[in-house]
């Protein structure tokens, strides 16, 4: 008895340390940052401004913040920045491209909107803390394959399980829209006949593409108005069980079964949430666009090489821009030198609100840390630089569905912030402090766990 009390004991005790440990816990403590300048992004920049922290919030910026707090922090000679947030990314489902076991970004099927990326997520990924060490402490994980892909989640680059950095489980539907492109090369000689086809067979084939989207959407809308009339308006949207990962089934109601795939459509049908189109080129991204607008669906383009092309038409329909093609080859012959440098300044002087992304491709997750340098890049060639900041913070958060919460340092919002040695933009400042929800966090990464290996290195011959 007396052991199985001490067992008793050491678990209780075991639940408080983790407990304590946990991401989403808020801290009662108050904190309050002296002598920094503070970029609050949203409006102007403070210099020596204290901001007071409480209960994992932001209580007050500027004088206001001169009240007694339980902990006083000197960020003497450093710039407060907002955390920042990227978005559309593969971080936590791709830990080693080339390895097939450690990615897990693609479902199977061309249309499964019930497919959440949350749950596929890595809550050990050694990728997460050298995002965190560059000054990120939101992303957004995206799914891919297919045509409708699923949604994406928005997850906090700190906690212990995946329910942990969850912070917003669908943020909107991926939605990759057919290609424009067309193959105009000849058939090359013995080619067989379904390795090759025509400019005419490439249009009807993306015509049937556009066809299929319409009608599963058209279907979707059905189901909901079937849903509907058997009384389960105010019946929430079937949900993915957090501990298995698995739909919740088939649930029969007033004989109406609900269908998990249909249930994944709810909220964009319903304009809770966007769609995110993935698109580059400029008649791909105008096709998207004419659609959404059609359906009456919130959109966000994503990708969007060619979005400065049709910068009027994202600006009248008020569609933000993740733009990823920051330092992407000029895909013309007659483009200049600097048309994707440029591109977020045309943008933005036609009313785009533009967003800094790395994309999904092979290495997005690793390269998160570089995003800063994208808008840095759009910085020189024209985008004004409190415009280059909301893009790496205000508007990403915007884009997701988390101004009130992220983004800029404002009373009321997640006391999530990054203290630097300088412009956040600038490659040569070190990220020296950062905060999630009011936790201050390690800078560590298997980056500075190698370089501490190896500096003390032993010389040649020793």
């Amino acid at each position: 008895m007396k052991s199985l009390a001490s067992a008793r004991r050491a678990a209780a005790a075991l639940a408080l340390l983790l407990a304590a440990n946990k991401g989403p816990v808020a801290h009662a403590e108050s904190i309050r940052l002296e002598g920094a300048i503070v970029h609050t992004v949203s409006g102007p920049s403070l210099t020596n401004a204290p901001v007071l922290l409480r209960d994992g919030r932001i209580a007050a910026v500027g004088p206001d913040a001169l009240q007694p707090a339980d902990q006083v922090v000197s960020l003497a000679g450093l710039h407060l920045f907002p955390g920042l947030v990227a978005p559309i990314t593969v971080l936590g489902l791709v830990e080693i491209d080339g390895l097939r076991a450690a990615r897990d970004t693609t479902e199977v099927g061309d249309y499964t909107p019930d497919v959440h990326a949350w749950i596929a997520v890595n809550p050990d990924s050694e990728l997460i803390p050298v995002a965190r060490a560059n000054g990120f402490t939101h992303a957004q994980a995206v799914p891919s394959g297919g045509t409708i892909a699923g949604h994406s989640s928005v997850l906090r680059l700190d906690g212990w399980t995946i329910e942990d950095l969850a912070v917003r489980r669908a943020c909107g539907l991926h939605l990759y829209w057919p290609s424009f492109g067309l193959d105009v090369s000849p058939r090359p000689p013995g080619a067989k006949a379904d390795a090759w086809k025509s400019p005419e067979d490439q249009v009807k084939e993306r015509d049937k593409k556009l066809r299929e989207i319409d009608e599963f959407v058209d279907q979707a809308f059905a189901y909901d108005r079937a849903r509907t009339a058997a009384g389960l308006a105010q019946t929430p949207p079937l949900t993915l069980d957090a501990a298995s990962g698995r739909g919740a089934g088939l649930v029969e109601t007033n004989g109406f079964r609900l269908v998990p795939a249909w249930e994944g459509m709810l909220q964009v049908l319903h304009r809770e949430e966007p769609v995110f189109l993935h698109a580059d080129d400029a008649r791909q991204i105008e096709s998207a666009v004419a659609w959404a607008v059609r359906r009456g669906f919130k959109a966000v383009l994503a990708g969007g090489r060619d979005a400065a092309r049709v910068a009027p038409l994202l600006a009248t329909n008020k569609v933000p821009v993740i733009y990823e093609h920051v330092f992407t080859q000029p895909p013309r012959d007659i483009d200049p030198y600097d048309v994707q440098f440029a591109a977020p300044t045309l943008l933005h002087k036609a009313g785009v609100e533009v967003s800094f992304s790395e994309g999904t491709d092979r290495f997005g997750a690793s390269s998160i840390r570089n995003v800063p340098y994208a808008a840095a890049q759009a910085m020189a060639f024209g985008l004004p630089r409190i415009e280059a900041w909301r893009g790496l913070t205000l508007y990403p958060a915007r884009a997701l569905g988390l101004a009130d919460r992220l983004g800029s340092i404002e009373p009321g919002k997640d006391a999530t912030l990054v203290a630097v040695s300088g412009d956040i933009l600038d490659l040569r400042v070190q990220v020296s402090r950062l905060w999630i929800g009011g936790r201050e966090q390690s800078l560590a990464s298997r980056h500075t766990r190698l370089y501490d290996k190896f500096k003390s290195r032993p010389a040649p011959g020793r």
